[in-house]
């Protein structure tokens, strides 16, 4: 409050000599100084107030994070089989195509996957672009097929052995393995309360250092949740999801505010 005192004692100096000056003008300019005077005692006073709150400011704030190991329980496949046609040969490669999928299905099958756990696109066309293109035109007949399962080593070990299913011109490719889990949500609020306690230890660390104590929590906000691989460090501000990995760490951080006694 000291400093509020020298302001203002400042001001009226300022004030008296702005009157003194003014005693040889007219009487609006008196007028005039005066209003500045009240504006910078004014002033001077929210400057105290202000200088005073941010003093009397016990709390501190700390972010605080938790970690836990998890192992996907949901794996999408998706895959394709591809054929490469001539335009007047088009209509053939149709029934190719039936017959290629056919053998897909048949290989799932008897590696235990359901029907139920397969999805089918149709069949669509996109033309070959050839740097010295010939008199006839070729197209790409391509059908997508995805496999949704819970059972996530079966359908990892069947993506890497489908080298029997390439062979009499079809072209079969994995496109994308995909690992996720389902009880994120759980785990999420699991690990809420594990973060709380991380911020408070640091925050405690703080005031120890301080020479104080941490009181009750105030408020808390939970961050975005990151899903890496293991030992990954490739975090985001908008959250991330790795789905390259069946092992995953799930990582939750917490900001809170404390107060300080």
């Amino acid at each position: 409050m000291q400093l509020s005192k020298v302001n203002i004692i400042l001001v009226f100096l300022r004030l008296s000599c702005i009157i003194k000056h003014m005693q040889n003008n007219n009487k609006s300019y008196i007028f005039f100084g005066l209003i500045l005077g009240l504006s910078l005692i004014i002033s001077a006073g929210i400057g105290a107030f202000t200088f005073y709150n941010l003093r009397s400011d016990n709390n501190i704030t700390t972010t605080g994070s938790a970690k836990k190991s998890v192992v996907s329980d949901q794996v999408k496949w998706s895959s394709s089989i591809t054929r490469t046609v001539k335009a007047s040969t088009v209509k053939d490669g149709y029934t190719e195509m039936a017959t290629d999928l056919k053998a897909v299905q048949d290989f799932l099958a008897t590696n235990g996957v359901p029907a139920t756990a397969i999805d089918v696109s149709p069949v669509f066309m996109n033309e070959v672009y050839e740097q010295n293109p010939g008199p006839e035109k070729s197209y790409n007949l391509v059908q997508n097929i995805t496999v949704q399962s819970d059972d996530v080593q079966k359908i990892s070990d069947l993506a890497k052995n489908v080298s029997s299913l390439t062979g009499n011109g079809m072209l079969f490719a994995t496109n994308s393995l995909e690992f996720y889990y389902s009880k994120l949500p759980d785990v999420r609020v699991e690990l809420l309360a594990s973060a709380v306690a991380d911020a408070k230890a640091r925050a405690e660390q703080l005031a120890i250092a301080g020479g104080k104590k941490i009181g009750a929590l105030k408020s808390a906000s939970s961050g975005v949740v990151q899903v890496t691989a293991p030992n990954s460090v490739d975090v985001s501000d908008y959250g991330t999801y790795d789905t390259s990995s069946i092992n995953k760490e799930v990582m939750v951080t917490v900001k809170g505010t404390f107060e300080i006694k």
